[in-house]
């Protein structure tokens, strides 16, 4: 622990040899800002703080030093946020030199303890903040009396300012740094005709402040600070992306800086990044040209290396060119760009470029729907031949995924994640383990097992992540996480738990913004849980409004939904027609999932017709693919499927012996819907196996009528659950007639209240219960 608290002071080796390069971006002069740090330094080393404290403004020294100028007002936010003591006591000092007179300020400069003054002082010479002490020592000092006259007024302003307006409680001051570049370390005199050759040359960028409230400010960016900036911001972006400026903000502010300077090629990069969170895809493509043509122009890898240098931009440039076109569906563009990239990279001889470029040339065929296992076989191989894990581990990935939709054994793709967990905590891809865990979440989401899933999920969630944290940042907004969110929210959805699910909505869409490139998961499962809500309580005219929308970011569940909804209408004809169409597009994209869905869908629509035993085949064959592909949960509705047709059909006994089979999977891990169906379904089978089947009689089985009567009521508590009127009308109804066969007279009497009531309220009359599951 004393490694945090001393970082800053005490370890010159704190940024691993990188301190002497990133130290020095701070302006080359003294500013009233500066001397508002060094008051801070001075009062962190006289004052006693805690050691929670200390730690805390060790942290945020470093951004203070290196970030754009704050106004005091946002400064003395920051640090009171740390420790409101030592901002008290900065304010105290600044108050003391700003109120007083000229002598004060120069008082506090001939005190500041450093390590040239004062031996027993706690910053190291070598450390980051003994650097900037000797900085603005050698600056303050050799700048003329007019110069030191001019600073301590600027501070005057700098101070004054902040208490001449509190209600806006952030002040620009341009007038201010116009005069600051007369205290330029280069400068040992009061010039002023090359002042104006100075500030075009040393500042050309605009500035954006270092709080998170992401409001632009108004000074001046040093080639340093703005390096800062692009940094934090492209950081963000990637991590936390509700945390960088906003897009319009962000714009402007790159807008600005290359205005000064078209050539900064960071500037143009994170312009890219900030055109992909809009979906601009002209602005992006522009940006994307623009970063590699700057990077020849003016970087290391243009000049240093030559004509390699040159190519190597190019091949790059050709290979995200293609990336950004995979990501907006642009396929035939991606392919060019691809392919171009490939034949550059050949003549470069440059292997690593060539995984890079097979690796998306898998993936683009993927996203065309074609099967590219032999092509991500090969990716595999050639990366773990030049020992390129990231490469490697995508591909074994991206093969488990294709597995688990052909129908792969389970236990084979589970020990193919294993063996790429041992590989990514071995290299520390931290970015892969959050990939490893979301895509083992959606295989046991996929395979019916719910609990199994719930737990991945959670321990992605409850994961430390290896990436370094900085600006505060405390989670990653990558795609691994939404997916896992939303399967969070679908499970306590099944459960009709609505609070849970609101609230990871609500977390989600504070997360991913509606703008971000992760949004379209959250929206797309936020419409399927609230349509599913409603089509349980039978509001289909709320239901039927969602469809149109889930067609929009999904247009295979738009149909689905579509079919669901037209057949609840009894609008049979139209649901078949969709139905049809929508298993030959299935059948065509190896969507077996949806194809098993649409069966059961189809079968139904075949029960309306009395046609229990033409949907017969249609139930088997769905059976044989979904245990072909291990989807237990689809096995099971299957099942379902099929006892309730062996119940219409006359043997109810073969039904519930059957039920026996997919029960114990739908109770363990189905969900409350599914649950009392099964249950629904149980009881409707004893009651016929026991003899209450209509115009019959005999005498029933009193045994399997008792336990066709506790089976009800089990089924009663799961749908009170998800308030689904219509099943509890039918429950209440089989309730009245076994109670009334049994001779339990109240029992009857209150099973008919409640029916009479729900069928009252509902208003509509009730479907036969022999055409319904």
């Amino acid at each position: 622990m004393a490694s945090v608290h001393e970082s800053l002071y005490f370890n010159p080796m704190m940024t691993n040899g990188v301190v002497h390069a990133n130290v020095f971006g701070i302006k080359d002069w003294v500013s009233p800002y500066k001397i508002s740090v060094l008051a801070l330094l001075y009062e962190m080393t006289a004052s006693k703080i805690t050691l929670p404290e200390r730690r805390r403004l060790n942290k945020l020294i470093l951004p203070l030093q290196q970030g754009p100028d704050l106004t005091l007002g946002q400064f003395l936010q920051t640090v009171e946020e740390c420790c409101p003591q030592t901002a008290y006591a900065v304010k105290l000092r600044l108050h003391e030199m700003a109120d007083g007179e000229l002598k004060d300020m120069e008082y506090f400069f001939s005190t500041l303890p450093t390590p040239f003054t004062a031996f027993d002082s706690e910053a190291y010479k070598t450390s980051v903040v003994g650097l900037f002490m000797r900085h603005m020592l050698l600056a303050y000092n050799k700048l003329s009396f007019s110069q030191v006259y001019k600073l301590y007024k600027s501070l005057q302003h700098y101070y004054h300012s902040h208490y001449a307006k509190p209600s806006d409680g952030q002040v620009s001051f341009p007038a201010l740094v116009a005069d600051d570049s007369d205290m330029d370390l280069t400068s040992t005199e009061d010039t002023v005709g090359d002042r104006t050759g100075r500030e075009e040359m040393d500042t050309p960028l605009h500035a954006s402040e270092l709080q998170t409230d992401n409001t632009p400010s108004r000074g001046p960016l040093s080639q340093k600070q703005a390096e800062y900036f692009l940094a934090r911001q492209a950081y963000l972006l990637k991590n936390d992306e509700n945390k960088a400026l906003k897009p319009a903000a962000l714009q402007e502010e790159l807008n600005n800086m290359l205005k000064f300077n078209p050539d900064f090629a960071e500037a143009h990069y994170l312009n890219y990044l900030n055109s992909m969170r809009v979906q601009d895809i002209f602005l992006s493509t522009h940006s994307l040209l623009h970063y590699f043509d700057r990077l020849i122009l003016s970087g290391n890898e243009g000049k240093s290396n030559g004509d390699e240098g040159y190519g190597r931009s190019l091949r790059y440039a050709a290979l995200n060119l293609a990336s950004l076109h995979c990501r907006f569906g642009h396929y035939h563009q991606a392919d060019l760009a691809l392919q171009e990239a490939i034949r550059i990279a050949q003549e470069s001889n440059d292997h690593v470029c060539l995984q890079h470029c097979l690796s998306w040339l898998y993936t683009l065929e993927q996203m065309k729907g074609s099967d590219s296992t032999v092509l991500t076989e090969d990716s595999v191989k050639m990366a773990a031949h030049f020992c390129l894990p990231y490469l490697a581990s995508l591909g074994i990935q991206s093969l488990v995924q294709q597995g688990a939709t052909q129908g792969k054994l389970a236990h084979k793709l589970m020990d193919a994640l294993k063996d790429t967990d041992i590989l990514h905590w071995k290299h520390s891809l931290s970015e892969l383990i959050e990939i490893s865990l979301a895509q083992t979440t959606s295989i046991w989401r996929m395979y019916g097992k719910s609990t199994m899933a719930l737990q991945q999920a959670q321990l992605l969630l409850n994961m430390s992540s290896l990436e370094p944290v900085n600006f505060g940042v405390q989670q990653n907004n990558t795609e691994a996480f939404a997916v896992a969110l939303c399967h969070l929210a679908e499970l306590h959805a099944e459960q009709g738990l609505y609070a849970a699910v609101s609230e990871i909505l609500q977390h989600l869409k504070e997360q991913f913004p509606a703008h971000s490139q992760h949004a379209k998961l959250w929206m797309l499962c936020d419409l399927k849980i609230q349509f599913e809500r409603h089509m349980n309580e039978g509001k289909y005219h709320l239901a039927e409004p969602l469809v149109t929308a889930m067609s929009a970011l999904n247009k295979t569940e738009g149909l689905y939904r579509k079919a669901q909804v037209l057949k609840a209408l009894n609008r049979s004809t139209e649901a078949y027609g969709i139905l049809q169409r929508l298993q030959v597009h299935c059948e065509k994209t190896t969507c077996t999932e949806m194809v098993i869905r649409v069966m059961l869908a189809t079968a139904e629509l075949h029960w309306e017709s009395s046609g229990f035993s033409t949907a017969l085949p249609l139930l088997l064959q769905a059976l044989a693919l979904a245990r072909q592909h291990h989807l237990q949960s689809l096995a099971s509705e299957t099942i379902l499927h099929l006892a309730f047709t062996q119940l219409m059909l006359g043997v109810p006994e073969q039904a519930l012996s059957v039920l026996h089979e997919a029960i114990e999977p739908v109770l363990a891990h189905g969900g409350v819907i599914d649950k009392g169906r099964a249950l629904l379904l149980t009881a409707r089978c004893q009651m016929a196996a026991a003899g209450f089947r209509p115009n019959r009689q005999g005498q029933a089985d009193l045994h399997l009528a008792a336990l066709a009567v506790d089976t009800l009521n089990e089924a009663t508590g799961y749908f009170s659950k998800l308030n689904c009127k219509e099943r509890l009308r039918d429950v209440h109804y089989l309730q009245a007639r076994l109670h009334h066969s049994l001779g339990q007279i109240s029992q009857c009497n209150k099973s008919a209240m409640l029916f009479r009531l729900l069928d009252q309220e509902l208003q509509s009359p009730a479907p036969p219960v022999s055409m319904q599951l």
